[in-house]
């Protein structure tokens, strides 16, 4: 069996998929929320931002699909695995023991059908514009003069939106629980976790996520007007 099959039919393969997948995405969501937290600043900051990730073209593109692929598979591997271990462990305990860890662990492949569904529409919203066509018109003046997309705006007027802002809390949500057991576990599938550091590492997964939460959630929150501290920032 070549490399590529085993990764794919093993299940060490698929374990090792799984945390390599998901070491790329948690690279991607950490910078993802850098780059979305300038909403905060003038709508200078962000829309350059946005004006240099687009100014790489083809290549924006290319890393669009990685990431895309990264999480198709992603999901994709964790239901193989949990229906791996269903079928190993068929009778059912008698007491169940589940804890915050097992429990998010049980539920990994369902968070991440949300989370998957979340970005499906987080592109056809804020990518594609298919919603709102009259994003792709609405441009900003940069410092230098360069004409860029009016990313600012398309947020603001985005998440005016109490359904948009609601599913983007769930989907958040969830993907930051998702990310309580799947930090831990990804050090450990890539060899790295050791009885001397699991308890730090532990801590820093439940501090992450909840900073990742919260972070997220004050970007809808605020343009809603529902974080009066934060809101002033937010130039309407």
């Amino acid at each position: 069996m070549n490399l590529l099959g085993s990764l794919f039919h093993s299940s060490i393969g698929k374990k090792l998929l799984m945390a390599v997948t998901g070491l790329v995405l948690f690279g991607f969501v950490t910078g993802h929320l850098v780059g979305n937290l300038q909403i905060f600043l003038p709508p200078e900051k962000i829309n350059a931002y946005g004006h240099m990730l687009e100014s790489l073209g083809a290549g924006l593109w290319i890393v669009r699909g990685v990431l895309l692929a990264c999480v198709v598979i992603h999901i994709w591997v964790a239901i193989q695995l949990t229906l791996e271990n269903r079928a190993a462990r068929p009778q059912g305990y008698g007491v169940d023991h589940t804890n915050r860890a097992t429990l998010a662990s049980r539920v990994m492949a369902r968070t991440g059908l949300v989370v998957l569904a979340f970005i499906a529409y987080h592109l056809l919203h804020f990518t594609i514009r298919l919603q709102h066509p009259e994003w792709s018109e609405h441009t900003y003046r940069l410092a230098n003069g360069t004409m860029a997309r009016d990313v600012y705006t398309m947020v603001v007027q985005g998440f005016g939106s109490v359904g948009v802002s609601f599913f983007y809390l769930l989907a958040v949500g969830l993907l930051s629980y998702h990310l309580s057991h799947g930090i831990v576990s990804m050090v450990q599938t890539l060899g790295l976790k050791n009885e001397r550091w699991t308890c730090g590492l532990e801590r820093f997964g439940a501090a992450y996520c909840w900073a990742y939460f919260l972070l997220s959630a004050a970007i809808p929150l605020s343009v809603l007007g529902w974080m009066p501290v934060l809101s002033g920032l937010i130039h309407r």
